[in-house]
């Protein structure tokens, strides 16, 4: 079974910035595109930032030139530097393959901006 453990989270003030890490296993690993997605309330988790096996990006709008993602594939590994945070960027954040291709999700880290 796919695992995945987001951690990093925390409270920032707007302008500010966080580092996420995704640490997964039971997956093969390098064969992926991975990704992080935020939880919107009331509708199905978002994508946010996904890196491709050949290490190409994709990026939703609202997050270009502020986020960027990154993957180690001798850790396992997903992180998302996030800079020049706003109210708007509160929210839990996952890691998940890209497109989604697992029923499990891991818990979250939760990201609050907030002055």
């Amino acid at each position: 079974q796919v695992q995945f453990v987001e951690s990093g989270g925390g409270l920032v003030q707007p302008g500010g910035s966080l580092r996420l890490s995704c640490a997964t296993s039971g997956s093969n690993f390098s064969a992926y595109a991975w990704g992080w997605y935020r939880q919107v309330p009331g509708k199905e988790r978002d994508i946010v930032a996904a890196i491709t096996r050949g290490g190409r990006f994709h990026y939703q709008d609202s997050v270009k030139g502020r986020f960027a993602i990154s993957r180690d594939n001798a850790k396992n590994t997903i992180d998302v530097q996030m800079s020049s945070l706003t109210p708007e960027d509160t929210d839990v954040y996952y890691c998940h393959t890209w497109p989604v291709g697992f029923d499990s999700w891991g818990q979250g880290t939760q990201v609050t901006v907030s002055s």
